[in-house]
């Protein structure tokens, strides 16, 4: 009886233990329900980001210089829209369905645009650097999203940084799961409506880039005469900012802006020794040219090697003739010849923006000069003068505008809506020789295009004035032929200049040859674009 009572309350005390058991093991699996039912409840955020966009480079007139071209972007989220859907849009079907796999929201290229939705979101960006753009000298190129030259260098923190993100933002639960019910929150970034106002002209840069596509190596450049505002600014080669490595591995070194580097200036300079001449009221100075004049014993002899017979200033400018400017420079006051030179722009860097300062090229000494063969080089622009396309352009606009020197600007201000700029600067001036004086330079440049039957400078729907030069190096080819550079400096329409445009061709040979062609086809398309009145 007593093991009787003694097994009943074993039993029963097993029968509390397994109650007891089987209450514990609920109590915590409720417990564990409630905290999961209250993470599942909270909800938290997942951006993706679609891309960057980038501010623009504009011209003068607010057409994009960058940013020309587009790319469709599309913010997928995989439980909300099938993989074949979005098959049909995708550039990449491999890297799509690799994305799609994880389960998670992704952005990827596509080719087409659709309509919003829930699970998909679509974005048009800018692409900055996508191959051909003009002036890329001017502009500049990135690596690795920052700018490494040109204006892309010297404005980076204007072209980059913030409200440049175009995102898309989804609630989702604790477990990252997007809550497909919620508002998303769509980010469009603005960025490519803020950047830099340039002072080119895309119409104008575009010109000059398919006139001087046969130049070979050299540079051109357009200004404003009154305002020295660059309206063109290409070097020859050009090259593709989207494939750099291909630039660097060119012999032809395209990435040098030919604009800015300086070379020999040969018979253009004879425009200021003309101009000091007249100053010190030499401007009727006759001289009687033989082909060859004797200085110190050394002989210099005229590209007309047996004389162009009796000279006047406007008949020499016009037959170019060495002797006449090497005559009439030993009649001049050396010191202020030099200063002249020095005034309008030789001897003198260019600063445009960080990164963009035009050589200064070489202006011999006042010491050098009192050499009578340095004198005599120095006279008619060889020797060791050197000067840059741009320093040549602003001496050219100095003659065209009635003798004030302009300083010449690539920058107009920043913009912040792509339509109005700020900070923008007025032109910086000089007077550096009278009215009367740059008349008469602008005359006989004018002469040396019409008063010379077989000058390949004259548009065909417009007068101009310009001059010349063949411009010796002291460099020969593998034939014993010296190499020399082709120059053309001058302005249009004739009778009321407005545009100033200079012409190198480095290595061309004959400027009559190589550049003045290049000068008038400039002209002409300028003015077929309705830029100038027909004078």
């Amino acid at each position: 009886m007593r093991r009787r009572s003694e097994r009943g309350i074993l039993l029963l005390a097993g029968a509390f233990l397994v109650m007891f058991t089987l209450l514990v093991w609920n109590y915590m699996r409720l417990a564990e329900k409630r905290q999961y039912v209250k993470t599942a409840a909270a909800t938290s955020f997942i951006t993706v980001n679609a891309g960057d966009s980038q501010g623009t480079v504009f011209d003068r007139n607010f057409v994009p210089l960058t940013n020309t071209d587009t790319e469709l972007i599309a913010v997928a989220v995989p439980t909300a829209v099938t993989l074949e859907e979005l098959n049909s849009i995708a550039a990449d079907k491999a890297a799509l369905a690799a994305a799609y796999k994880k389960g998670r929201p992704f952005a990827f290229r596509c080719t087409a645009k659709g309509e919003d939705s829930a699970g998909l979101t679509f974005f048009e960006l800018p692409v900055n650097g996508s191959g051909r753009q003009l002036a890329p000298h001017a502009v500049g190129y990135l690596s690795e999203g920052k700018g490494v030259s040109g204006i892309e260098y010297a404005y980076d923190s204007v072209l980059r940084g913030a409200d440049s993100e175009n995102s898309v933002t989804y609630s989702t639960d604790g477990f990252g799961s997007v809550l497909i019910g919620a508002e998303k929150q769509v980010v469009r970034s603005e960025k490519q409506h803020t950047g830099v106002v340039t002072t080119l002209d895309s119409r104008i840069q575009s010109i000059c880039e398919r006139a001087g596509a046969d130049i070979g190596r050299g540079a051109i450049v357009v200004s404003d005469v009154k305002t020295g505002n660059i309206l063109a600014l290409a070097s020859f080669p050009s090259y593709d900012v989207s494939d750099i490595g291909a630039a660097l591995s060119d012999e032809r070194s395209p990435l040098i802006d030919r604009a800015m580097y300086s070379y020999s200036v040969g018979s253009i300079f004879k425009l200021v020794t003309a101009c000091e001449g007249i100053n010190e009221g030499y401007g009727g100075y006759i001289y009687d040219c033989r082909g060859s004049i004797d200085v110190a014993g050394q002989h210099f002899r005229c590209h007309k090697t047996d004389g162009h017979g009796e000279q006047d200033m406007t008949s020499a400018m016009t037959n170019s003739c060495n002797t006449y400017f090497i005559s009439l420079s030993r009649l001049l006051d050396v010191p202020a010849y030099r200063s002249l030179a020095f005034d309008l722009g030789f001897g003198r860097e260019i600063h445009l923006c960080a990164g963009m300062t035009a050589s200064a090229g070489t202006l011999p000494t006042e010491q050098e000069l009192s050499i009578p063969a340095e004198l005599a080089n120095f006279s008619f622009g060889q020797g060791k003068l050197s000067a840059s396309p741009l320093q040549i352009n602003a001496m050219t606009c100095a003659i065209a505008n009635g003798g004030e020197l302009v300083m010449p600007e690539l920058i107009r201000g920043i913009t912040l809506d792509g339509e109005t700029v700020g900070n923008e600067k007025l032109p910086r001036k000089s007077r550096v020789m009278t009215e009367e004086t740059a008349q008469k330079l602008r005359k006989m440049m004018i002469a040396a295009v019409y008063e010379n039957e077989n000058s390949n400078a004259r548009p065909q729907y417009i007068r101009a004035g310009a001059k010349t030069s063949t411009a010796q190096t002291g460099r020969y080819d593998e034939n014993g032929e010296e190499l020399c550079h082709a120059w053309i400096t001058g302005f249009f329409p004739a009778s009321a200049p407005t545009y100033a445009v200079t012409v190198l061709a480095e290595d061309g040979g004959y400027g009559n040859d190589a550049a003045a062609p290049v000068f008038a086809d400039i002209t002409d398309g300028i003015m077929n674009m309705g830029a100038a009145k027909k004078q």
